[in-house]
């Protein structure tokens, strides 16, 4: 099968190009270095003929609406136009969190549902590297500064990449549908998360600090909105710490 990736130099892109390739299909990598341009949409008609599927992975938060709406949208009309099967990834929580970011990502899947063509969106939990990321930058010291209960039931990279993998390879749908989203095994509060990660340098447990969450956004994590419902997900992957063993965090 002929699959095309957008963001394939990116950490979950390069992932996915990965498990396709080991599994024999034909890889096709599409960003700006390959003549493929999300925001003109140069370059889309050219990368998608011939494809089954293309799995979407590139963004770039940095440049607002532009890549993580209008770029969608457009890789949605082209897949649709050529028949191709479009498999998105997502966040899990975000239907009702008032982060600005997380609103974009909704807008993208309204967008591929205007579309009207074969796709499929799946939802993920924080990778584990984002939940290492936000509790070494509200880590002071020996201190570490959390939002109410503030937690993440985040994922194995490696896990997301393969059920991309795996919907992009399987039954296409007839039109926009979404897979079970996915999460880690298990849920980790931030302090446990800074806890972990000092632990991993030999450094004892943090002192908790306690914050009030001051705007919606805020609020919103304190209260787990980002943390799938019991049943809710598909479990899968390693352990946060299991994940830390493997040495690949810095």
């Amino acid at each position: 099968m002929r699959v095309v990736v957008t963001g394939a130099a990116g950490d979950l892109g390069a992932r996915v190009v990965r498990e396709l390739t080991g599994r024999g299909h034909e890889v096709v990598p599409a960003s700006r270095r390959t003549g493929v341009d999300l925001v003109s949409g140069d370059g889309l008609e050219a990368v998608l003929g011939g494809a089954q599927s293309v799995v979407h992975c590139a963004d770039d938060p940095s440049q607002g609406d532009w890549v993580t709406v209008y770029g969608t949208r457009l890789l949605a009309d082209a897949a649709t136009a050529h028949d191709v099967h479009l498999v998105h990834i997502s966040i899990v929580g975000i239907d009702d969190h008032p982060l600005t970011y997380y609103r974009r990502k909704l807008r993208a899947e309204k967008a591929i549902a205007a579309a009207g063509g074969s796709a499929t969106v799946l939802r993920a939990t924080q990778f584990h590297s984002l939940a290492a990321s936000f509790a070494q930058r509200l880590s002071f010291g020996p201190l570490t500064v959390t939002l109410g209960e503030l937690a993440f039931q985040s994922v194995d990279t490696d896990f997301v990449a393969e059920r991309l993998a795996d919907l992009a390879l399987g039954p296409r749908p007839a039109a926009y549908a979404r897979a079970t989203d996915v999460a880690g095994p298990e849920v980790l509060t931030l302090p446990q998360v800074a806890t972990l990660l000092r632990a991993q340098r030999g450094a004892s447990a943090p002192r908790v600090v306690r914050v009030p969450a001051l705007t919606r956004a805020m609020r919103a994590f304190a209260e787990q909105r980002n943390v799938p419902s019991p049943g809710a997900a598909q479990i899968g992957g390693r352990t946060f710490s299991e994940w830390l063993a493997s040495g690949l965090p810095h």
